[in-house]
């Protein structure tokens, strides 16, 4: 048996889109004397299509697409994602599904068990959970086929109480199929290996995996489909950030022609990077978009971000606007040209020294004799909000917020201000990995300027204005971060780990009180195991 392992971009809702795309693979798969062709979870809807599921329609739509693709598959096999209808009327009303397609007929229907309801995910909302599985027959083979989470539950510390797999073992299948919309986070994909590989190792099983690529507003899915033998070993590993089709021999229980491999893993950065290009490029051409505005500093965020939208969308459509006030130093308006040089993209320099007086000078009966503070810095912040905006609004132009998940956490930002955008880039990043990321944008040549890398980071609203002057330093601030947003610490066992009690307090109290503004922010890329947004969920008003 060929099998054909399909990893491609899903569009949530376009059926006209994904149906084609599905079909062409088919048709491609056909030609390449292919038996089976195996499509990612929820593939003919795109995941996650959220409360679209609540919508008769887009269930109707998603049969019908089904029901295309089935015509086309002939003389071959196949196996879709959608959603499908619940015949029962207790429980919810939707499961999330798999067809096995055959001779342009559904011969099966494969419900998923194990339904995520934590982070990013959200499946118990619609699905109702199937309790029972079985096995496909084809070509003389026993396919036991699984959505997803369902082969996440062989750790130590089980989430679920049930386990498909076992259930499909006492049919004595040859292999195991799992079709995943697995999101990308960048240690993701070790977790991934391991458990995948130990599914294979305790059944005894080879397992063919297609994950999706693409991003889907925050979401991004990386791709990176394997395939292992029965010892769990990895045979194949497809690529990451990028469609694919490859083809496979199967026989017996083996996998003919791959003896295991390993893969040089990219790190850290190197994914991020690559993440973070997909999901500028992805969430611009889904959304009909093309051209990008951004406020450009000379500091080292605005720079990557200029950087990273120049290379997902081409520089020609990336406008990177100077807006210098009072308090810009002459040396952070010429790193903003350096690169702006360095990139080939557009600019306009647009001072806002005289708009921030304005607005000074109609303030000054109501502010009296007041000393300068935060309201007079906050003015040159949302002064030049409303330029960029106004480009966008006149050109057309969409605007990525620069901010780093560093000054989100602690709200070192500016509401209507510089954390205005409809999309936040590095939101997600924090400042030491985004030094980080502008080192590895320079690998091959300076495109960043270095000493946009170099100098410490500054807001620039105030004379000699310094982050350090209202924050630790990074290197500290991004650890005690780190401990409390991924790792979920609270403040004594972050104490304990070395760090100062007092700043340990503070730091957490920054956290908490900027739940408020970040409610108010774009959506952010998602490259970590916990980022702001949908996979964090916080009263605003609470107390902790």
């Amino acid at each position: 048996m060929k099998i054909a392992l399909a990893q491609l971009n899903y569009h949530i809702g376009n059926f006209e889109f994904n149906t084609a795309q599905m079909i062409r693979a088919i048709e491609q798969a056909r030609t390449e004397g292919a038996d089976l062709v195996v499509f990612a979870e929820l593939s003919v809807c795109g995941y996650p299509p959220r409360d679209l599921l609540e919508m008769d329609n887009f269930i109707e739509q998603c049969e019908v697409a089904a029901q295309q693709i089935a015509k086309a598959c002939t003389d071959i096999a196949c196996i879709i994602g959608l959603p499908t209808r619940n015949p029962e009327i207790k429980g919810k009303d939707l499961f999330n599904s798999a067809y096995f397609i055959e001779d342009g007929l559904v011969k099966a229907q494969v419900n998923k068990a194990l339904l995520p309801n934590y982070d990013v995910f959200d499946e118990y909302r619609y699905f109702e959970p199937s309790l029972s599985s079985s096995c496909i027959d084809f070509k003389g083979f026993k396919i036991a086929l699984t959505i997803c989470e369902d082969l996440w539950n062989v750790n130590d510390n089980p989430l679920y109480v049930s386990e498909p797999m076992e259930q499909l073992s006492k049919e004595q299948p040859d292999l195991m199929i799992n079709i995943a919309a697995s999101p990308f986070a960048y240690n993701h994909d070790e977790e991934r290996l391991q458990v995948l590989g130990d599914n294979c190792r305790k059944y005894r099983l080879p397992l063919f995996y297609v994950n999706q690529v693409g991003a889907h507003t925050e979401i991004i899915f990386d791709g990176g489909s394997l395939v292992f033998d029965e010892k769990g070993d990895v045979l194949d590993e497809m690529p990451y950030f990028s469609e694919s089709i490859r083809y496979y021999e199967f026989e017996g229980k083996a996998v003919k022609g791959l003896a295991p491999k390993s893969e040089l893993r990219q790190t850290d950065i190197e994914q991020i990077h690559h993440a973070l290009i997909l999901g500028i490029r992805d969430y611009f051409q889904k959304s009909g978009f093309s051209k990008a505005i951004l406020g450009l500093s000379g500091g080292i965020d605005s720079a990557v971000v200029c950087a990273l939208a120049a290379e997902a969308l081409g520089p020609e459509n990336v406008m990177a606007v100077l807006m210098p006030s009072e308090y810009s130093t002459d040396h952070s308006i010429k790193d903003a040209m350096d690169l702006v040089n360095n990139l080939d993209c557009k600019h306009e320099l647009i001072p806002i020294k005289a708009a921030a007086k304005t607005f000074d000078e109609m303030l000054k009966p109501v502010f009296k004799d007041l000393p300068f503070n935060i309201a007079e810095e906050n003015i040159q912040s949302r002064s030049r909000a409303i330029v960029v905006m106004a480009l966008s609004n006149k050109f057309g132009y969409i605007l990525l917020n620069t901010s780093n998940k560093s000054e989100c956490a602690v709200g070192y930002g500016t509401l209507y201000g510089d954390m205005a955008g409809a999309i936040s880039v590095l939101g997600d990043v924090y400042k030491t990995q985004v030094f980080q990321l502008a080192r590895y944008i320079n690998r091959d040549r300076e495109i960043i300027p270095v000493n946009s890398i170099v100098k410490p980071p500054s807001a620039e609203l105030r004379p000699g204005q310094k982050d350090t002057d209202s924050l630790p330093e990074y290197e500290i601030l991004d650890r005690i971060l780190f401990h409390y947003i991924e790792e979920k610490k609270g403040p004594e066992a972050i104490i304990a780990l070395g760090f100062e009690p007092a700043l340990v307090r503070k730091i957490i109290k920054m956290v908490n009180l900027a739940e408020f503004k970040r409610y108010q922010t774009p959506p952010i890329l998602r490259i970590s195991p916990k980022a702001f947004g949908m996979g964090r969920r916080m009263p605003i008003v609470g107390k902790y």
